[in-house]
């Protein structure tokens, strides 16, 4: 188990670029209907605040850029959106049953990026080498 050690600052910037990625196209569906339309229309309200966090939080993150508050605050936005959209929607300790599978999956993967970092391929990494681990 030790010998794959060498590879977790590697693979926890995977799990970063891949998590950002996925975020990121919520964010553009709401705004530009791509690669799919979410929502239909211009959003707003707390709809628009939701793409406003998906877009520029999914930039950040797949650049490894201010990765921990942008995680710890995305987190905090997957919560809401799982107790507000979809825990009311059926039992909430059964996410498969309310449709929020992705948004408590998306929480606990930021609540995880705030506290490890943004991993061996981050610009975290590259401007603040003592903290981005």
């Amino acid at each position: 188990m030790n010998a794959l050690n060498r590879f977790a600052p590697a693979v926890l910037s995977l799990l970063r670029i891949a998590a950002a990625y996925m975020f990121l196209l919520h964010g553009t569906a709401k705004f530009f209907s791509f690669p799919v339309s979410m929502g239909g229309g211009v959003p707003s309200g707390i709809y628009l605040a939701a793409g406003i966090l998906e877009v520029g939080g999914g930039i950040l993150l797949l650049l490894g850029l201010l990765t921990r508050p942008v995680a710890f605050i995305l987190s905090g936005q997957m919560a809401v959106a799982y107790f507000m959209a979809h825990a009311s929607q059926g039992n909430p300790l059964f996410p498969i049953a309310n449709g929020g599978e992705s948004a408590a999956l998306f929480s606990f993967v930021f609540l995880y990026l705030a506290a490890a970092g943004g991993g061996a391929w981050s610009l975290d990494k590259l401007f603040c080498k003592n903290r981005s681990e």
